[in-house]
């Protein structure tokens, strides 16, 4: 936990000094915006050029318990609380879009809790693919140790890319996120995979790939969209997990703010080639 909040220091550290050597250039690039979407959007938009926090709950209490390789499907996590911070630093000719996921949770498979692996990427907009209602961007990413008991104890480094777009009362987009594991093998361990007699090794976690699609009901503040969904490709065993769901919410647009408010429910679309844990319930 300690290393997670040096990490969101020293991103924060980053972030307010580039605000106060570009504060002029914050003005104007926000005024573009704001002709290019609204605020009822941007309230949706993890990728919009303003500052976000998500404190969510989710509680999953059933999984599919089929067999998979001759064993029965392990239960993922439950109990989810997760907190989410963007942190965006408009430029002259980019903005950094900084995120960072703090998760904690119990893993029903051990009855144990505690932190789950941070994930923190900056992502790099440049201004000529920021159109004001959509943008696309990419950039590094890296995941801390979490607790050993519910998650991997160990970094990860990879890359993030988005790309999304607001048309009318519809918003939608694509959210990629690839890690690997540390280049110390010495720092490296094995991960586990319950169908298998022992450990297997892995430098890959799984591809994660987050569409969302999103409508707004006119000017009522209401909207309906695909819940906070990620499907995953583990490149050992080329299982895919897709989820689904729906989500229902309101935004209320304030004078220097919007406040989000939403409930979700959650299933699983596609999990047979995953060896993995299948969600069947969840409600967020």
């Amino acid at each position: 936990m300690k290393n997670v909040l040096a990490v969101f220091l020293i991103f924060c550290s980053l972030s307010v000094l580039a605000q106060e050597e570009d504060d002029k250039t914050i003005e104007v690039q926000e005024e573009e915006n704001e002709g290019g979407q609204s605020a009822a959007s941007k309230a949706m938009d993890a990728t919009a050029t303003q500052w976000s926090f998500q404190l969510a709950y989710q509680t999953m209490p059933d999984y599919y318990d089929d067999l998979v390789n001759g064993s029965p499907r392990r239960p993922g996590l439950d109990n989810y609380l997760q907190l989410r911070v963007v942190a965006p630093v408009p430029l002259k000719g980019l903005t950094i879009l900084h995120r960072v996921t703090i998760r904690h949770y119990e893993d029903l498979s051990n009855g144990k809790t505690g932190f789950g692996n941070t994930e923190i990427f900056a992502l790099l907009i440049p201004k000529a693919i920021d159109w004001g209602s959509g943008r696309a961007g990419i950039g590094p990413l890296m995941t801390t140790p979490g607790s050993k008991d519910v998650s991997k104890d160990e970094w990860g480094f990879g890359f993030s890319a988005a790309i999304v777009n607001n048309t009318g009362q519809w918003f939608y987009g694509l959210l990629f996120t690839q890690s690997w594991r540390s280049v110390d093998p010495r720092a490296l361990q094995p991960s586990e995979d319950p169908n298998e007699e022992g450990p297997v090794d892995s430098n890959a976690n799984p591809l994660g790939i987050s569409p969302f699609l999103n409508y707004r009901f006119v000017s009522s503040g209401f909207y309906l969209d695909t819940a906070d969904i990620v499907a995953t490709y583990d490149w050992n065993t080329k299982g895919f997990y897709l989820p689904s769901g729906l989500s229902f919410g309101k935004v209320w647009v304030l004078e220097k703010g919007s406040i989000n408010a939403y409930m979700e429910y959650r299933t699983s679309a596609v999990y047979k080639s995953w060896q993995g844990p299948a969600l069947k319930t969840l409600f967020g």
